[in-house]
């Protein structure tokens, strides 16, 4: 099991288990991420981590400053999928697999939107 994107009929393997996204809080202009897993019952948000606060983004009171970011762990119910938007007033979701990151416009259109985070299956080697 492992992490696509989907968009306008468009599938991108994330080639992944597990991913970070992370994005800048459009009036905040502050970082923001989460971890997701694929487990095969659906998407886990396994932990959450924001540089600030204000503007309806006030980390929970179990939340613990590390390393700069107020980090926690939400208690959500697996999700079939996850709609990211994409408005272009702010910069563009970043992906990160293995410590790498990159930008969502550089694995599908710039303009696609909405964008589902999701489940699927690994590809069959040929």
């Amino acid at each position: 099991m492992m992490l696509c994107l989907l968009a306008g009929g468009i599938t991108v393997p994330l080639m992944a288990a597990d991913i970070t996204l992370s994005w800048t809080h459009s009036v905040e202009h502050t970082v923001w991420q989460e971890d997701w897993h694929a487990d095969h019952a659906g998407l886990r948000l396994v932990a959450a981590r924001i540089k600030g606060s204000g503007a309806g983004m006030e980390p929970p009171p179990d939340a613990v400053l590390k390393n700069g970011f107020w980090t926690w762990t939400p208690s959500l119910p697996l999700l079939p999928k996850v709609v990211l938007r994409r408005s272009g007033a702010t910069a563009d979701w970043r992906v990160c697999r293995d410590k790498r990151c990159v930008a969502m416009g550089s694995l599908l259109p710039k303009d696609a939107d909405p964008v589902e985070l999701t489940t699927c299956d690994e590809p069959t080697p040929r």
